[in-house]
């Protein structure tokens, strides 16, 4: 395939998933801090290769899902169908316009894509025009009759587990969909099973056997134990900074706008809640501190935003393979009131980090009048980040 930026991804994630057990759909619930569907989708979103992703969902879940991947680029949400099949074709006809040459089909249901199998399934389907990724079977297979007794035992070497995302070229896709429709046919489990209907011949490449459909609440709890393990390395940061007042008629504080008679004297907006996250965040990494990523004295960074510094941490953790498990932030002041602000502090993180509201802290305190807080000269921010990061193969993540 010459052309990787005409490869679109679709995430079929419009199912009930009914055998998950209560809790809802099975793509918005929450698996080690995140959300099913933000963990399928966020592989194909960030990859080179990919130039647009289509997901495909349910119109009574927009709000879940919005609020699920409301950090990650996509194209609007197409109507899922009926069935799966349903859902995929109305994903295809959505991309038309855009008239990719290579479009990959994923379950929402497989959280654990890697980057590496999306370049294989590019790559395969440039070659081939309809290839899936599969794996060998291990066990034994026994094809069994209505009443229960073994009819026969397929050669295993020739058996294999497919999995998503399969891969084809969107122009034959496309019309063996369409074709489908047009004859009725809306019983096929999977795309290269209607596309072998249709004619073509689909080609396997190496799966990935962490790449595990979560079907049964069995799957939610052994998959939340493996992620509980591989990220074992549990860290601990602390951070802190102080901002003099000066001139102005508001202040930055934790990602909001908060009006006050003074402003920050401050290289960047002088926010201290978002600065005193950044250190923690970097302190739990041992990589630093805010001053040494971004110096006060490189003019890019005056009046720069402190979100931006956030992100920076959070995609810090993000590259060592980590995820970050809880964010605390005390700020001293006397004024002004931090009470009334306290949500919108929250749900900026939350925002900003990718995590959910129950995982961040804004609290508040004065010094009961003693100090520069107490003459009410600036404001302090005290915080704490917990990440979790990889075991390395010395038992510690380096």
């Amino acid at each position: 395939m010459s052309k990787a930026e005409r490869t679109a991804a679709i995430l079929v994630a419009a199912g009930r998933g009914l055998r998950a057990g209560s809790g809802g759909p099975k793509q918005y619930r929450s698996i080690g801090g995140q959300t099913v569907i933000f963990r399928a989708m966020e592989p194909f979103c960030l990859h080179p290769g990919i130039f647009a992703v289509q997901p495909v969902v349910n119109p009574d879940d927009a709000a879940m899902f919005n609020e699920a991947v409301s950090q990650l680029r996509h194209e609007p949400p197409a109507k899922g169908g009926a069935t799966r099949q349903g859902s995929v074709h109305a994903g295809l006809e959505a991309l038309a316009s855009q008239k990719p040459e290579v479009v990959l089909i994923h379950d929402a249901a497989r959280p654990f894509v890697s980057a590496a199998l999306i370049s294989r399934a590019i790559n395969a389907a440039g070659r081939t025009g309809a290839a899936i990724p599969a794996i060998p079977v291990a066990d034994t297979v026994k094809l069994v009759g209505e009443t229960g007794n073994v009819e026969a035992t397929p050669e295993r070497a020739r058996l294999r587990i497919a999995q998503t995302p399969q891969a084809f070229r969107f122009d034959m896709i496309l019309e063996a969909h369409r074709r489908a429709a047009r004859e009725g046919r809306s019983d096929f489990t999977d795309d290269a099973a209607l596309a072998e209907w249709a004619g073509l011949t689909v080609a396997t490449f190496e799966g990935d056997p962490a790449n595990m459909k979560l079907t049964t609440p069995e799957d939610f709890v052994r998959e939340e134990a493996r992620l509980g393990a591989t990220l074992g390395d549990v860290r601990m940061g602390s951070g802190y900074d102080v901002h003099a007042f000066g001139e102005g008629d508001h202040l930055m504080i934790c990602g909001v706008r908060v009006p006050h008679s003074r402003g920050f004297l401050a290289h960047s907006d002088g926010d201290v809640g978002l600065h005193a996250l950044v250190d923690a965040i970097l302190g739990a990494l041992a990589d630093g501190d805010i001053g040494s990523h971004f110096p006060p004295s490189d003019p890019q960074w005056k009046g720069a935003a402190s979100d931006k510094f956030l992100q920076y941490a959070v995609d810090r953790v993000a590259l060592r393979g980590g995820r970050i498990a809880h964010l605390d932030v005390t700020l001293v002041c006397e004024r002004p009131k931090i009470g009334p602000y306290r949500d919108a502090m929250r749900g900026r993180i939350a925002e900003i980090t990718g995590l959910s509201l129950s995982r961040v802290a804004v609290k508040a305190t004065t010094s009961e009048r003693l100090g520069f807080t107490g003459r009410e000269e600036g404001i302090a921010a005290i915080a704490s980040a917990t990440i979790r990061l990889p075991w390395d193969d010395k038992g510690w993540s380096d």
